[in-house]
């Protein structure tokens, strides 16, 4: 069977998508970070430089339109940050990509990524080596932008994070060379990882101002909320760039192939289980948030206050991923490889406006 001839499933989307009033402040200046970071050519031709993208490729990503999208709450500095964090995990992917997945270079990659660990340090104000390409000039750019007083705490989180994901890269070229297709339940956690899917309960930070309360953190319940979360991300965006990553990068690191390898199915019934298996993790965020979250509050004793953040910080998780279905349905990046997906959404969010969890008594 042709990837022409498959069948796109279609995915719940429980969350209406919002945008942020500031996406044409984003227009006007979408390209500007990103030639200056020598990530985007001036024309079509690729220049010596060897810029990551063209400007066709680059409108193509609909960056701008992700980042308003997922984040409809953030300011406006909150969404250019976001705005340039995106930029440089998809030039990260995409110039990862070319220099070393195409080519089979996992000694390359090797080396690209240690040097790159520089550029994620531990500690707030650590002296960074000197930027080599776009991609380190770019992280060398967020590294000064992202860890300002208010944002300190994010440091040592963050960039684990970051660093996970750009070990996944080299982990993916590995298994792709030697043609091993990772097991079923070893690829859900990995898949986090590779999709930088760590990252995102931070941007949900920045754009709402909010945060987890510290007292629950921590708990069973929250803990298996991100992971429904993040599992959202990673396992749907296997979907919208299956033909892209399996077809054109001859990747094995896929929902798709690991369902037809593991389970012995044919593409087009992987491509339905997978959705299944997409529509299962958020099914299993809203079962938390909607039963399990609100004991948890009432127990742990949360003041009205800190009940308030927590409904705001979840509702900007519910936008991130309703932000995203959109993009995969809708960002040429996705829909030229093979037609988006389509789309599936009810109009009954189950975070609703207002305050969802009583005030301690």
């Amino acid at each position: 069977m042709t990837v022409q001839a498959i069948e796109l499933p279609m995915l719940r989307m429980p969350y209406p998508v919002r945008v942020n009033p500031y996406l044409p402040a984003l227009h006007e200046e979408t390209e500007t970070w990103a030639r200056e970071m020598g990530m985007l050519d001036n024309d079509e031709a690729p220049s010596a430089r060897r810029a990551i993208w063209t400007l066709s490729q680059f409108h193509a990503m609909a960056v701008d339109q992700l980042t308003a999208w997922a984040l409809p709450d953030a300011s406006l500095a909150g969404l250019r940050l976001n705005h340039r964090f995106n930029l440089w995990a998809l030039a990260w992917d995409d110039y990862f990509a070319s220099a070393f997945k195409q080519t089979g270079d996992l000694a390359g990659a090797q080396v690209f990524t240690a040097r790159l660990h520089a550029f994620l340090p531990p500690e707030p104000r650590a002296r960074l080596p000197e930027p080599a390409n776009a991609v380190e000039r770019g992280m060398a750019d967020l590294q000064q932008r992202l860890f300002l007083p208010r944002l300190a705490h994010w440091q040592q989180g963050l960039n684990r994070a970051l660093t996970r994901y750009i070990d996944a890269g080299v982990q993916e070229l590995a298994n792709s060379r030697a043609g091993r297709v990772p097991d079923l339940i070893e690829y859900a956690q990995f898949r986090r990882e590779s999709f930088a899917a760590y990252t995102a309960p931070y941007s949900v930070e920045l754009s709402t101002g909010a945060r987890i309360p510290e007292q629950i953190r921590h708990s069973r319940t929250v803990c298996a909320l991100l992971d429904a979360f993040m599992d959202y991300m990673g396992l749907a965006n296997d979907i919208a760039s299956y033909q892209r990553e399996v077809h054109d990068e001859h990747d094995v690191n896929n929902l798709v192939v690991v369902l037809e390898t593991s389970l012995g199915i044919t593409v087009q019934e992987a491509m339905h289980t997978a959705a299944d298996l997409v529509t299962a993790r958020l099914r299993h965020f809203e079962h938390l948030t909607q039963s399990e979250l609100p004991p948890l509050v009432q127990q742990a004793g949360l003041n009205h206050g800190e009940r308030i953040e927590l409904e705001a910080w979840l509702r900007g998780a519910c936008s991130f991923l309703s932000g995203l279905h959109a993009w995969y349905i809708g960002a040429p990046r996705y829909a030229a490889a093979g037609g988006p997906f389509q789309e599936q959404r009810t109009s009954t969010a189950t975070v609703p406006a207002g305050e969802r969890y009583p005030s301690a008594s």
